[in-house]
């Protein structure tokens, strides 16, 4: 049975040319194409496709709108996104909001029909340069909810605990009392979640808190 697909695309030209790179394929069925979204759930219902295929920039009902659509009735249809956009902003909302890829149309002729068949399999086709702003997105959120709410001062001793520095030696170079260090210390462990300085230590590396 070939892949059943709605297609949604407000260029003209280049919806007939997906239409046409989709029909030539003999695993896939092009089912209906439009040029946006406004009828999404209603189009669906109609059609009963296995995959979508949704471009972002449309007049009057967008992708983002059409992707959150489908998501209020089916949490488990695959919607490819098709986009010349390749910044965090559309990536990061698609995703966010449900999309099963993200393709960038400059790579639909050598990918397309890859990140269809992934999707059935349970995928998630990225191209290279959506892959790497999502890594980095997340690396920066994973830095961010790890940060455990440390004021400056206990960084600093986290970072001079990491340095293999002695309590007293922290106090010198903080310049302050030895159980000022120790009650900074025992703030660190708790906000951390952790109980001795050798867990402190292999927390802050794996989790770059310094």
């Amino acid at each position: 049975m070939p892949i059943r697909i709605l297609l949604y695309e407000d260029n003209t030209e280049l919806r007939t040319s997906l239409a046409s790179l989709i029909s030539f394929a003999e695993d896939f069925e092009l089912l209906a194409s439009f040029e946006n979204a406004g009828n999404v759930l209603d189009n669906i219902k109609q059609n009963q496709p296995d995959v979508i295929l949704m471009d972002i920039d449309m007049p009057e009902v967008n992708g983002i709108e059409g992707l959150n659509l489908i998501r209020s009735k089916y949490n488990d249809l695959p919607v490819i996104m098709l986009t010349v956009f390749d910044d965090d902003g559309h990536v990061l909302e698609a995703i966010k909001n449900g999309a099963t890829g993200y393709i960038l149309k400059q790579h639909l002729t050598t990918r397309l029909a890859n990140a269809i068949h992934e999707v059935m399999e349970g995928g998630a086709p990225m191209s290279p340069a959506v892959a790497r702003l999502v890594l980095k997105f997340f690396n920066n959120q994973h830095t961010r909810k790890t940060d455990y709410a440390l004021t400056n001062r206990e960084k600093q001793i986290l970072q001079s605990l990491t340095d293999g520095n002695s309590y007293k030696m922290i106090a010198f170079h903080e310049g302050i009392t030895l159980g000022t260090v120790t009650t900074h210390i025992k703030s660190i462990y708790e906000k951390l979640g952790v109980h001795s300085q050798a867990e402190a230590v292999s927390k802050a590396l794996k989790e770059r808190l310094v």
